[in-house]
Formats: structure tokens, sequence, C-alpha cells
């Protein structure tokens, strides 16, 4: 193991951590500030929505700044908003710094990935992209769970100090040990954007989007929904958020080789129809720890698993520009957490927190229809484009993108 990927995917699970360890915390912050649960969620709203809107835009206007500066700088504005943040007086204050934080995590995230990919040999770019992303993933199963036992041991303000711990630890690791990192063909922003004109590329980023706002409607008011199971308990809330988190870990490793064997289309429908048949029951199975701890690990083990077919559809759409379309990807499931926070809130005045699975249900089947319309895309666009077709087959970006995105490889 290369340690430099290491310091980088530690930042990974930093801000990993400052996602999901919110959900944990919503209960004090709102007493703290005295806002109903529904407002305290907005603080996860609003550093998603500026993590997903920005990071592609810095990613091209800071595609010259040196990316050890640029990493470095990054951390730095992470740690003093999370610092920040555990200071904030008021909950307008909390909101700003969520805002700037945000802004730390989208200077870092696509900066980290490229680098990734530079640092290493050609034929070593999958494995050390694979690092980045186990950093993201193992935060679900043990970064939020342990900022929420902090939280619970004491103050959710010493977990926000413990998010920029993590932080910091990363940039002290990036200045020691990533003396030099080459710099990549940049990538304009419209070249960035561009792939979302094709049809079968914003069905699947849709499908995306739809489905993690289900996901995260019911994470994000996770203490609300299964209340009646934590009754107040920060262990137990840690322990049902490591099994939701280690559900997603083993679960991607498993649905990569089912998507090899019998293709994306038929793992996304099974997976997410799983999912649709576990949120319609949740306001029973959150009643209980019995059947709460299945209904657990079914969401976390076939939510985050929906994420492999999702990239296999996109890579398998238009390879040359596949880490493109990876980054859209992204976006949009930083989106569906944003939207999310809002819906939640919504759905928790129109129908209480046990009713959350409802809506929860509904956004899955708006994702299946999208998957579904982007499987007869991509399908039709196939049977167009077979040898010997007389219709030409349409880039899905122009040609200097590809050639641009064929260069960086990241």
């Amino acid at each position: 193991m290369d340690r430099r990927l290491l310091f980088l995917a530690l930042g990974m699970f930093a801000l990993g951590t400052d996602s999901f360890v919110m959900a944990g915390v919503l209960p004090d912050i709102a007493r703290t500030f005295h806002v109903s649960i529904g407002a305290a969620g907005q603080m996860t709203t609003v550093y998603a929505v500026t993590y997903a809107l920005l990071a592609p835009v810095i990613a091209a206007l800071a595609a010259h700044v040196p990316r050890k500066a640029l990493l470095l700088g990054s951390l730095a504005v992470f740690v003093a908003a999370n610092l920040a943040t555990a200071l904030a007086p008021t909950f307008g204050i909390a909101l700003a710094t969520r805002a700037l934080a945000g802004l730390g995590a989208a200077m870092f995230s696509p900066t980290a990935t490229s680098s990734a990919a530079s640092i290493v040999a050609p034929e070593r770019r999958g494995f050390a992209l694979s690092v980045l992303v186990a950093g993201m993933t193992v935060s679900t199963a043990l970064g939020a769970p342990i900022g929420t036992v902090i939280a619970g041991l004491g103050d959710w303000r010493w977990t926000m100090v413990f998010v920029a711990a993590l932080a910091a630890a990363s940039g002290l690791g990036v200045a020691a040990f990533l003396s030099h990192i080459p710099m990549l063909a940049p990538v304009s922003l419209a070249r960035r954007v561009a792939p979302l004109a094709d049809a079968r590329v914003g069905l699947t980023l849709a499908t995306t989007f739809l489905f993690f706002c289900a996901a995260f409607t019911i994470y994000t008011y996770f203490t609300v929904v299964f209340d009646r199971v934590i009754e107040g308990n920060p262990n137990l809330l840690a322990a049902l958020l490591v099994a939701w988190g280690a559900a997603g870990t083993v679960s991607n490793l498993v649905t990569g080789r089912l998507v090899d064997r019998v293709g994306s289309r038929k793992v996304l429908i099974a997976l997410m129809a799983f999912v649709l048949v576990d949120f319609v029951l949740l306001p029973w199975t959150s009643a209980s720890l019995w059947t709460a701890v299945p209904a657990i690990l079914v969401w976390g083990g076939c939510g985050w698993a929906v994420m492999v077919p999702q990239q296999h559809r996109l890579v398998t759409v238009a390879p040359a520009i596949a880490p493109l379309l990876l980054g859209l990807n992204n976006s949009a499931i930083s989106l569906g957490t944003t939207a999310a926070g809002v819906v939640g809130a919504a759905g928790i005045q129109l129908l209480g927190g046990h009713g959350l699975g409802y809506i929860a249900a509904a956004l899955v089947v708006a994702a299946m229809i999208a998957s579904a319309l982007a499987a007869r895309r991509i399908a039709s666009f196939a049977a167009a484009n077979v040898p010997g077709a007389s219709a030409p087959m349409r880039p899905v970006v122009p040609a200097p993108a590809v050639a641009a995105a064929e260069q960086a490889k990241a």
C-alpha cells in the first residue's frame, strides 16, 4: 500500500464522516439552537449543496493550481470550518460554517481523486481510486458511529472537533509525503457538464439523484425514524449506524461480481425492488429492535450497492470519458443528499417521522422509472449503432473533451 494514498483516503474519510455523522447528532443540535429537527437537518443540506455545486466548478477553475497547494488549502478551509461550527453561537452562524465546510470538501475531493490517479503507475490507477472510495465508504461504518459516540459522551461540538482532527492529520500526511503531484491535462467546466446533453447519461444521473434522495431522506432523520428503538441511547444509535455502513461496505464487494455476470440492468432492478419493499414496511419495522436491524441491513446493503451498477452503466455508455461521468454521478449523489434534507423536513411535517418510509418509497419508484427509461435509451442507441448501421454514432461529448479526458485518466 502506498502511504501517500492512505493520507488522501484519510481526507476522504474526514469528508465522509462530516457528511454522515450529522444524522446522529441532529437532536442535540436542535436542542442547542432551539430549532426543530427539520431545521437542524438543513445543516446537512447546506453542506451537501455547496459540495455538489462547487466541486466541478472548482475542479475547472483551479486546474492550473499546483495539486499539493490545492490539497493543503482545501484541508485548511475544511478544518477551520468544522472548528467554527463547534464554536458557533447561533444557528445562522452554524449554517454558514457548514457552507464553508462544503467549500473545503468541494476543493479537496476532485483534487484528491485526480492526484491519486497521477502519483501511481497507469496500471495501478484503478486500485488507487478504489482506495479513495474506500475512505469515503468506511466513514459510514466507522467515522460516523465514532462521532455519534463522542457526541453522546460529551457534546456534539466535540464531534466537529473530531472531524477537524481527521482532516488535520490528512493535511500533515499530504505535507510530509506528497512532495510532487504531476499536473494533469485540464478539462473545462463546459466539457465537464457536456455529457448531460445525452439522454442516456441524463436519465442515469436522474436515477442516482432520485434513489439517493430516497435513501438519505431516511438517513438524515435516522434518529426520528428509529426513535422507538433508540430511545435516546447514543451507543445503540452508533451500533445501528455501524450496521448500516458495514452492510454497504460488504455489499459493494459482492455486487461488482454480480454485475459482471448478469449485467447492470438486472442488478439495479433487484436492488431497488428490495429497497422499495423495505421502505414501504419501515413504519412497522422501525418500531422494534428485532425488525429494525434487518430493515437497516437491507437498506444499507442494497442502497450502497446501487452505486456499482450505476457506475458500470455510465462507464459502458462512454468509456473514454468515464472519469467525467463518474464525477457527475458523485455530484448527483450529493444533490440527492441535499434534496433529502428538505424532503425529509417536509415529510415530517406532513406524515410524521415514522411516515418518511412512504415518501422514500415513492422516490425509489421514480428512480426505477428513470432507470428503466435509461436502459431503453441505451439499448436503442446500441441497436442503432451496430456495425453496418447507417446512422453514425453520436459522441456523448465533443471530441476535444474526449481527448482531454483520455489524457487526464481521472
